[in-house]
């Protein structure tokens, strides 16, 4: 689902929504499939003050996506959180050609679990016995969002038609 609303004042909301039910059947055991959240959402809001600065405010929202566990003793949670990454931007325009712009991006500075990443201390799993243990195995899998934090952005572009 999603919607466009444009107004004559320069303000313009989009905002939509996915709902899925996406799983996997074995042994007619039916499970929700890996690293898919079952709801995610869109939106921007934009204001033109005049013909030559607008601001931009971006963002999605996702729901809990099942995560890979590496067996009964992993201390990670099965699911990730609810979250949300939204971004900002400020633009002006010098010409019809030039242009500046800058903002913040994942204003709300969320990343994944610091244990997201299993092992990340030890990748080649040196010194331990992943069969006996494998919930000490280096594990990248778990990653289901950026772990990239808040940070700001800005540049200069320039059109040529």
């Amino acid at each position: 689902m999603n919607t466009d609303v444009l107004f004559t004042n320069g303000l313009a909301i989009n905002a939509g929504a996915t709902l899925m039910e996406v799983s996997v059947t074995e042994n007619n055991v039916k499970r929700t499939q890996l690293l898919t959240e079952g709801f995610s959402g869109v939106w921007s809001i934009s204001y033109k003050f005049s013909s030559n600065f607008s601001i931009d405010y971006t963002g999605n929202i996702y729901g809990p996506m099942r995560l890979p566990l590496l067996g009964e003793n992993d201390p990670r949670d099965e699911y990730s959180p609810w979250f949300s990454i939204q971004n900002i931007q400020l633009s002006k325009k010098f010409n019809n050609s030039w242009e500046i712009y800058g903002g913040v991006k994942n204003l709300l500075n969320f990343t994944p679990a610091s244990n997201s990443i299993n092992s990340a201390d030890n990748p080649f799993d040196d010194g331990v016995n992943t069969e006996l243990n494998p919930e000490r195995a280096f594990d990248p899998s778990y990653i289901y969002a950026s772990n990239q934090g808040i940070r700001a952005f800005a540049g200069v572009r320039f059109t040529l038609f």
